[in-house]
């Protein structure tokens, strides 16, 4: 799949599982994804994603595996800590990051699986 990833997306409300890795998608990823509350599994990793997480996926309480691995991803996922995820890869992007908090550290430590950088200090 090429272009970007529709926003429509976000209407399939039943949604559990949703694996779009490996292709050529592009652009940022769309906030309406957010809706998705019975999404378990995102695996959006090996594309050419732009832009930062929408803090929308925040509010997905059903969330348990997040891949978004090698894109070109910016920004700070702390607000990733509202979800149940258990695990969460985000490195190789072009400046993903987690803040340096002891309370987004302690969080980082539940998860059984966890692959990406902590931001470095301002």
């Amino acid at each position: 799949m090429t272009g970007a990833i529709p926003p429509e997306l976000g209407n399939l409300s039943n949604l559990e599982t949703l694996w779009l890795d490996d292709n050529q998608l592009t652009g940022p990823i769309p906030v309406e994804l957010g809706n998705l509350s019975n999404l378990e599994s995102l695996n959006l990793y090996n594309n050419q994603l732009t832009g930062s997480i929408p803090v929308e996926l925040g509010n997905l309480s059903n969330l348990k595996d997040l891949r978004l691995h090698n894109n070109e991803l910016t920004g700070e996922l702390s607000f990733l800590m509202r979800t149940n995820l258990e695990r969460l890869s985000y490195e190789d992007n072009a400046g993903l990051c987690m803040l340096r908090l002891s309370s987004v550290l302690v969080w980082r430590e539940r998860l059984s699986f966890v692959a990406g950088p902590i931001c470095p200090p301002r």
